[in-house]
């Protein structure tokens, strides 16, 4: 089941890493208020009637009437740097990293050579062979 759990894990770490560093592109194209079509990483298909007509109103004068259609590009922008400077620590930081290491070095406190633990324990008196009386016997 542990190795279920850290497989899930770090594969999950992986795409979370992966997800934050993608950058992508959408191309969105409106004929009016109505979206039309959506293109990823490429230009989006017109439906046609976006082209600009041109109205004549004199010989040295023309007036362009400008279609209906729009084209917006959104821009999903990643993270460009994925390590994080640790130049400059605030006052809390360094009370949490200090009272952290304190405590973590504090719950390993080895016992020295000469020291027995157990020295002054006597052990129960034996009435009766508890293997025998259970009938339970190591093959």
């Amino acid at each position: 089941m542990r190795y279920i759990f850290t497989k899930i894990t770090s594969v999950s770490m992986a795409l979370i890493v992966l997800f934050s560093t993608v950058w992508l592109t959408y191309d969105l194209h409106f004929c009016g208020d109505v979206l039309v079509d959506v293109a990823l990483f490429a230009k989006a298909d017109s439906c046609g009637m976006d082209k600009i007509s041109e109205v004549k109103s004199s010989d040295n004068c023309s007036i362009q009437k400008k279609g209906c259609c729009s084209d917006k590009k959104v821009i999903v922008e990643g993270q460009n740097e994925l390590k994080q400077s640790f130049d400059y620590l605030s006052f809390e930081e360094q009370a949490f990293i200090a009272s952290y290491i304190y405590s973590y070095l504090n719950l390993f406190q080895d016992l020295h050579d000469k020291v027995i633990p157990f020295k002054n324990y006597s052990p129960p008196n034996v009435i009766q062979d508890i293997q025998l009386l259970d009938e339970v016997f190591l093959i």
